[in-house]
């Protein structure tokens, strides 16, 4: 080693040797630095990178050497080949370009190791082919030892600085590879140097084409100059982009506090995506950075985002599987890095679409069933309607309303979920026989319709119809209860029965009611009879919401006496309408239709009112009989009518008598009976009318609080001369007295049936034979109350009418 430091004292000038190594510390500093650029570059630019840092370190590596040489004095004259000095500079570039390259291409202690060999390797092809190209009046030998060990110190030393500056990038690595690197520069050129013996000889001539040292160093201060400018804007690079990426990290700081995905862009470039678009899409945040807006969103909302007008728009996006997934775009412009940039808001709405999708799923099915529900059944059922209006091809459009039989039993005996359960059943078995293009609906609780579009004949809805009820047969059949519930249908067919959609329903409805008239479990449809029925039930039924307004009912009274004494013991209250157009009607056809349409309970009201209200002005203190319907009973606010009923008119509890049928129990007893327990506390008393004639009436009797038994009247008719009806009456007459509650026959209309019930000691009787119903005023000697009576000048009389009134005493005394 002292031949090389001899060389470096003794035959170079120290200046020029030192501003060697200043120039190859610049290139050196300015090498690594761009090199960290290079290892962080896109794949876009890249390569720009990697020619601007091996133009760098290229023309270092030369001017290194170049100064170096000017600062060796041989002492003799000497000069340089053109042709070999503008080789070993673009070797010197190239070279330098490939370890760069190799040590970048993908991370790893091998590829650093190697590409920082190749750039030592480069080191020294420059420096031996720069001295192939100086020429010299005297012959060269080398130190083949000395040029090994120049070999091996500069690509060892090179391939360090490349494997510190990659390996954990840092300012510290940047340091210490930067020192690296000139010392693999430097310690190559001064060894090699050292390994050379020049022999002075004259007769060797130096070629006329070469360059004087002179020149040679204006073109290594040349090359110093491109070093110095480029390592100028590395530095200013490399701040630009220390700065640029300090605001980045600051900007993904804060993009990943926020919940939504982040793409901040150039154009439509990403250049950021935070932690939450990364996990959105299951694409790395490295990857993303890599990525267009186009990759992520498609073309179209890739342009419409590069807008950035802050409006939201709907999109999807494609993630690492190919799924889409919905999202809501919002772009702005802001500003990054010095330059406007995009910011995109991705948010995810899958979500809310699922939770649309629920919305519009709740608007137009059932949730129980999951049938159509009513909004979707009258879209449909118009749009069949228009279709079938323009095709024009004679088929049929059946709309079949189906509803089920007691099913309000199913829920009052085995509670709600039985009856939701039932109407799952009922959905799937319908279901199951319509064919393609025909729709099940549900229209609300046990309501039920059917569209069957395009029948070849009427008939075919009947098939329909029919498959449907034998279906549900089947299952009741199966099911562990059995039978429990079956179903009425009811057809209409358009345009054979209407030809429009409200006539349609009504009309479907209209058959529904007869199929459940005639005995339920079967279907009916549509005829132009109904339609009449139909109406005239409608009008009536809205006739009855007003007649009580208008004064149309009235009440007469029938006497109850008893009949071994003929005494008079009260009134039942009887109603009549007399309709303005059609005069008088007959309770058993206006009172089931108030039952039905709930008018009964208006009408029931007035009844008790007036029959109490009369009964207050009796001076004699006769009890008063109120019929009380099944809807009445069942109403939660009846009793306390009842009570105040008693309060406004003054009537003694104990003088009024409602009249209860078998029927207005079995519907709901727990609610009958809590019922008619509330009104015996109010010391109303309470009747079973039309005994005989209802359900389990021996359970009712012992079941329920009541004061009186009334015998129906077609057990009474003909009682004395019909052997089974006197069988009967007297088994319910001895029941009465075995319980204890006297017992009244209604329709007592002969002497023989009033004598039979005589001989048998039935308490109470009513009939036609024991006196007709009447006004009250015609009964005013029996209420005390007088009847008014004036003259009309022709000798007559005006008042109450007459009424045949026999004392039953009497009557059996005379006959």
């Amino acid at each position: 080693m002292l031949t090389v430091y001899n060389c470096i004292v003794h035959e170079h000038d120290l200046r020029l040797v030192a501003l060697a190594a200043l120039i190859c510390g610049i290139s050196s500093f300015s090498a690594v630095n761009l090199l960290r650029h290079v290892d962080r570059s896109t794949h876009r630019n890249r390569y720009a990178w990697l020619m601007i840092a091996a133009t760098s370190t290229g023309f270092g590596i030369w001017a290194t050497h170049f100064i170096a040489m000017i600062a060796f004095s041989p002492g003799i004259p000497n000069a340089y080949n053109t042709e070999l000095s503008v080789l070993s500079l673009a070797a010197a570039v190239l070279l330098t370009a490939a370890g760069m390259w190799i040590a970048t291409l993908r991370g790893g202690i091998d590829h650093y190791l190697v590409g920082g060999a190749v750039l030592g390797a480069g080191i020294g092809t420059m420096h031996y082919t720069g001295m192939a190209a100086f020429e010299v009046q005297g012959r060269i030998v080398w130190d083949h030892l000395l040029v090994g060990i120049s070999l091996v110190a500069g690509i060892a030393l090179a391939a360090l600085s490349l494997f510190v500056v990659l390996r954990r990038p840092s300012t510290l690595g940047t340091i210490g590879a930067a020192v690296l690197l000139t010392l693999a520069i430097c310690t190559l050129h001064f060894i090699a140097m050292g390994a050379v013996s020049i022999y002075p000889d004259s007769s060797i001539a130096i070629s006329q084409y070469t360059i004087e040292p002179m020149s040679q160093a204006f073109a290594a201060a040349a090359a110093s100059l491109v070093i110095l400018v480029l390592s100028a804007a590395a530095l200013w690079i490399d701040l630009r982009f220390r700065r640029h990426q300090a605001e980045a990290e600051r900007m993904h700081g804060l993009a990943n506090a926020a919940v939504e995905g982040l793409i901040v862009c150039d154009g439509t470039r990403i250049v950021s995506a935070n932690d939450s678009i990364a996990a959105l899409s299951g694409i790395a945040s490295a990857t993303l950075n890599t990525m267009v807006l186009g990759d992520l969103f498609g073309e179209r909302a890739a342009a419409a985002m590069a807008e950035a007008d802050g409006q939201a728009r709907e999109t999807e996006l494609r993630s690492h599987d190919g799924t889409s997934i919905p999202v809501e775009l919002i772009a702005r412009t802001i500003d990054y890095c010095g330059k406007p940039h995009g910011v995109v808001a991705v948010r995810d709405i899958r979500e809310r679409k699922k939770a649309e999708q629920e919305i519009i799923r709740l608007a137009h099915y059932d949730p129980l069933t999951g049938l159509a529900n009513r909004r979707s059944f009258n879209s449909r059922l118009e749009a069949e309607i228009a279709a079938a209006g323009r095709g024009g091809k004679g088929g049929q459009l059946a709309l079949m309303l189906l509803d089920l039989d007691r099913f309000k039993e199913v829920n009052d005996l085995f509670g709600h979920a039985a009856g939701d359960a039932m109407l799952q059943k009922v959905a799937q078995c319908a279901s199951a026989k319509l064919r393609h293009g025909q729709m099940l609906a549900r229209l609300g609780g046990d309501e039920f319709a059917i569209i069957a579009p395009n029948l070849p004949d009427p008939q075919a809805a009947g098939r329909i119809a029919e498959a449907v009820l034998s279906a549900m047969r089947e299952e009741n059949r199966l099911s562990p209860g059995g039978g429990l519930v079956s179903a009425s249908i009811g057809i209409a067919l358009y345009p054979l029965d209407a030809d429009e959609q409200a006539s349609l329903v009504s009309h479907a409805d209209t058959a529904l009611y007869r199929a459940k008239a005639e005995g339920k479990d079967t279907y009916r449809y549509f005829e132009a009879s109904m339609g009449a029925e139909a109406r005239d039930r409608r009008v009536m039924e809205h006739d009855l919401r007003q007649a009580v307004a208008r004064g149309e009912f009235r009440l007469v009274y029938q006497p109850q006496k008893e009949i071994s004494t003929g005494r008079m013991i009260g009134f039942e209250a009887l109603l009549r309408w007399h309709h303005p157009e059609h005069g008088d009607i007959s309770p058993a056809v206006f009172i089931p239709v108030a039952e039905d349409s709930g008018a009964i309970i208006q009408i029931g009201e007035w009844v008790l009112s007036a029959a109490c209200e009369e009964a207050a002005r009796w001076k004699n203190p006769l009890m008063v009989a109120v019929n009380v319907s099944a809807v009445q009973l069942h109403n939660p606010n009846f009793s306390r009518k009842v009570h105040e009923v008693l309060l406004r008119s003054g009537l003694a509890p104990g003088r009024l008598e409602l009249e209860i049928t078998e029927t207005a129990l079995v519907k709901d007893m727990p609610r009958a009976l809590a019922a008619l327990r509330q009104i015996k506390a109010l010391g109303v008393r309470v009747a079973m009318d039309d005994f005989g004639t209802g359900y389990s009436s021996l359970s009712n009797l012992r079941a329920f609080p009541f004061d009186k038994i009334k015998i129906d009247g077609s057990f009474i008719k003909s009682v004395d001369r019909n052997g089974q009806v006197a069988a009967i009456v007297r088994a319910v007459l001895g029941l009465g007295r075995g319980l204890g509650l006297p017992v009244l026959a209604e329709g007592v209309e002969t002497l023989g049936e009033l004598r039979f019930l005589d001989a048998e000691d039935c308490e109470i009787g009513q009939g036609f034979y024991l006196g007709r119903p009447g006004p009250i005023e015609a009964f005013g000697e029996l209420t005390g109350v007088a009847s008014e009576k004036e003259d009309d000048g022709a000798g007559r009389s005006r008042g109450g009418g007459s009424i045949l009134m026999l004392e039953p005493a009497a009557a059996l005394r005379s006959a």
